[in-house]
């Protein structure tokens, strides 16, 4: 992948520098995504502390009622994808009508609320919703995806140590004393960092994305996402939205 696409390790101050940092989909949980989705005035950030990952150049929704969803093209690659097809959002311009115009077949318009409803749908099937960066597209947010382990590439290139994806800044927690030991967030966890052992569910802190679909899976409550050391800042949008109007005003 180094070959086909070179880094660019001048541009951060990191020591690790990866092909993330050029296509990069970072984790959400559910209720930051549904934010993203319901910004009704546009968003403009330049290069600020705020922003998600190191090398991130700017957050820029214009139009950000324009929403398009999309067959998701890794699910449409599978001989027996899961359904349904239509989970990817493409949020603001001019990705939206890029897409509408070049995909009529496999994209429609939707509004703001049927955008919420798809995330809430693929949430209850513990897919995860990543919000995609990359140097291809500005370098700015343009998509959320809802994603499965089973047809996401990106998710099947992280865990053959390709580094495509990104924590949300956050790790799931388990209240032993609330937990049964039922087993659906180990069934649901789609990086596989949750196991069953002695009755109790325990997290692999190395594996967790912090995606918070155990924690909509839990039916005794007994998950909780919290803030990770050494994790990358998370997305949050009333932060991005403070630092917008700031810059704007400044």
């Amino acid at each position: 992948m180094d070959k086909l696409y070179p880094l660019h390790p001048e541009e951060t101050t990191s020591s690790h520098f990866s092909w993330a940092d050029s296509y990069h989909g970072k984790a959400v949980p559910l209720d930051e995504a549904v934010k993203l989705i319901q910004v009704n005035r546009n968003i403009e950030l330049h290069n600020l502390d705020v922003l998600p990952y190191n090398n991130a150049k700017d957050i820029v929704l214009q139009h950000p009622d324009h929403i398009a969803v999309l067959d998701c093209p890794c699910r449409a690659l599978r001989e027996h994808p899961c359904l349904p097809m239509d989970v990817c959002l493409i949020i603001g311009e001019p990705f939206a009508s890029f897409i509408r115009e070049h995909h009529p077949d496999k994209s429609r318009w939707i509004t703001a609320d049927e955008a919420v409803e798809i995330l809430k749908a693929e949430d209850k099937r513990g897919h995860v919703h990543h919000v995609f960066f990359k140097e291809a597209m500005l370098e700015r947010f343009y998509a959320i995806c809802n994603c499965c382990s089973c047809c996401c590439g990106a998710m099947q290139a992280q865990r053959n140590g390709i580094e495509m994806l990104c924590s949300s800044g956050f790790i799931a927690q388990i209240n032993t004393e609330e937990c049964v030991g039922c087993g659906m967030c180990e069934k649901h966890c789609q990086f596989h960092a949750i196991q069953i052992i002695e009755k109790k569910a325990v997290v692999d802190t190395a594996k967790c994305m912090g995606c918070g679909v155990c924690q909509g899976q839990c039916a005794k409550q007994a998950i909780s996402l919290a803030r990770a050391d050494g994790k990358p800042e998370p997305l949050e949008i009333e932060k991005l939205e403070q630092a917008s109007s700031s810059s704007q005003h400044a």
